[in-house]
This record gives structure tokens, sequence and C-alpha cells, in this order.
């Protein structure tokens, strides 16, 4: 196996440090560089993963021309995802970009397109495709323990998102801090709804294998004294029924500390039976027409090539092997509609056909 040189650029998303992680403690892969236009951003990460001068970087044309990587992490904001993806995809890197897809499905269109030809992969990094919970139901799905699914039920969510850093560290953001962040940016593709949607329009999409809906209804709720919202509920109405996926920041508490109450997850119904995999717990539960009772299944072990993008992403590479459902630029853009449309409807108080 080759060794694969990685290049984290732009550090907006605190997630950078948990993928650069993951570069680091692959065997076959090395970070070559990084890149940030703040280098205060940037100090994290070089203590973290030992990188010398001559690997960390503000301008990205310098970053790119000299660490000539095969692999770059992208992490900049919602709304910049498109113009990031401008500066790296002339120079014949394979792309990690954090989530969401893009800050509009215009933008996300203009990505497939920019990646197109050039022989290089583009994957969408959501990181609870990474539970184990997630994974368990994709697999019961696929073996037809509940037949077709017909509908989806996502609720997501967490304190909010200054609230934590780079691997789940807990930290209580400033007023000051708020107000410098992209996340609370209704420019820079902020709020609940950009940040948390995507993961229930996406991941839903990948369990019902690729349906595509007829319109969306969606509310939310904008604080006094902030430009994006802190909470929404959408309805979208399939030709089969309706789904439902529900985002907000300020939980009672984060989901992978304490489930908060309604529980972060998905419920999925199918012609068959139903199944609930909430975030992190250690088991799905199930019922069918023949156990109507419900039983509990025990989520399957986590094991490469399916624990990180990072390793996810070099299985591909090195044996042809398919990318995973939601990485897929295919299936994010459809969950890139939905969300677009929320966020139309939301603006408009109206229910929208689904956007194209």
């Amino acid at each position: 196996m080759k060794r694969y040189r990685i290049a984290g650029i732009n550090f907006d998303h605190f997630h950078m440090g948990d993928l650069l992680r993951q570069s680091a403690e692959h065997p076959n892969a090395e970070i070559v560089g990084i890149c940030d236009e703040q280098p205060s951003r940037m100090i994290e990460a070089v203590r973290n993963f030992s990188l010398d001068s001559d690997r960390v970087f503000t301008d990205v044309e310098r970053c790119l021309q000299e660490t000539k990587p095969d692999i770059v992490i992208l992490c900049p904001a919602a709304s910049r995802h498109g113009e990031w993806l401008e500066k790296v995809a002339p120079h014949g890197a394979h792309v990690i970009m954090e989530k969401p897809f893009a800050g509009s499905l215009a933008e996300a269109d203009r990505m497939i397109e920019l990646m197109s030809g050039t022989g290089k992969k583009l994957v969408i990094n959501w990181p609870l495709v990474w539970d184990a919970g997630q994974q368990t139901a994709h697999r019961l799905i696929e073996e037809g323990v509940i037949g077709e699914v017909i509908e989806f039920q996502h609720t997501g969510g967490n304190r909010g998102p200054l609230y934590h850093g780079a691997d789940k560290v807990e930290k209580e953001p400033s007023a000051s801090e708020k107000a410098a962040s992209w996340f609370y940016s209704r420019e820079q593709g902020g709020g609940s709804l950009l940040d948390y949607m995507g993961y229930g329009t996406t991941l839903g999409t990948w369990h019902l294998g690729g349906k595509v809906p007829l319109e969306v209804t969606c509310t939310w709720k904008m604080p006094a004294g902030l430009e994006v919202d802190e909470h929404s509920i959408t309805v979208i109405r399939y030709a089969e029924g309706l789904s439902k996926t529900e985002t907000r920041w300020g939980t009672f508490s984060d989901p992978w500390t304490y489930q908060p109450q309604p529980k972060c997850g998905f419920v999925l119904r199918g012609t068959e039976g139903t199944l609930s995999c909430y975030d992190y717990e250690p088991q799905v539960r199930v019922q069918t027409r023949a156990r109507p009772e419900g039983f509990d299944v025990p989520c399957d072990p986590l094991k490469s090539p399916n624990r990180n993008p990072v390793e996810h992403l070099i299985h591909s590479l090195e044996t042809g092997a398919a990318i995973i459902g939601p990485l897929r630029p295919e299936i994010s853009r459809i969950g890139q509609q939905m969300v677009d449309s929320a966020f139309l409807s939301a603006a408009e108080q109206r229910t929208v056909k689904l956007l194209d």
C-alpha cells in the first residue's frame, strides 16, 4: 500500500482536529501540511501532531504546491465550501469535505462540476455515519428485516456548536465568541437547521434507498438577538407518506455524553416493521410482524475500513470498493435539496415543492 499524503486546509470547523487525528493514526498516511489564514487556529494541531514549521502554511496555493497531497481535508464555513473547493480541485487531490455538503444546492452542484472529469473523489463526511448504530441499522435494512423503508423520523442537535471543540472537549463559549463565530452568521451558513438537518435528510435518504420527496414544510425559532435559528421542525412529504426532521441547539445535554429528551437519532418505519437507532447507544430496537413486542439488536462492532472517513477513503482508493452511501455526492445532493427547500419554507412560511 502506498503512503498517502494528507493536507488539512481551513480550520473554520473544529472537526478538523478529529480528521487530522484520524490521519495521524492511519498506518499508511501522513500529515504533510496544514493551512489556515489565521495561524492561531492551527496552534493546537501543531502541538497535537508535532508538526514542524515547514508543514504549516497560511497561503493555500503555497501549501498545495509544496506538499503535493494525495488527499485534502477541507473544513470551511458552510457557505464557503464551493469557494474552497475551487482553490483545491485544480491540484489533483481527492477531497474530504466536512459536513454539510454545501451552503446551498447551487453550491453543491458547482462542487460536483468542479470535481467531474478530474478522476478524483469528492466525499462529504457526516460524522454520524461512523456511529455503530447507524451502520447496524443499515445492515438490518439491507437484510430486509423491516421490509422497504418508507418513513424516517430524525431528531438531531447538541447544546450548541461552541460548547465543545475537537475530540468533544467541553467548554463554555462567551458572548464575544458567539458573535465572532460563523455558526451564528446567516451569511456564512450558520444556524441549527443548516448544521444538523443535513444529517437527517442525507442519512434518511440512505436508509430510504435514495427516494426523493415531493414537498417540504418547515418552521423555525430564531431567538431575539440572533440572526440564525436554534430550533427547526420540518415535515417532508414523499409519495409513500410523511417523514420528519427536527434540529436544535440548546438540548439539555450533549447526546454523546447523556442522551437528551427527546433522544437524538432515528426511528425508521418499513413495510414489515420499525427500527430505532439513537445516537451512540449500544443497541438498536426492532419491531416486526412476527415480533411486535420488539427486541434489541446489539450494535455491530465498528471495524476497518468503516470507522472513520480517512481510512474509508484510503480503502476505497486501494481496493476500488464503493464509498458508503451518505459520503457520495449523489446521496448528499438529495439531502441538500431538502435542506434548501426547508430553509425557503421557513423563511416564506409556506409549503414548497422540492427544489432542483
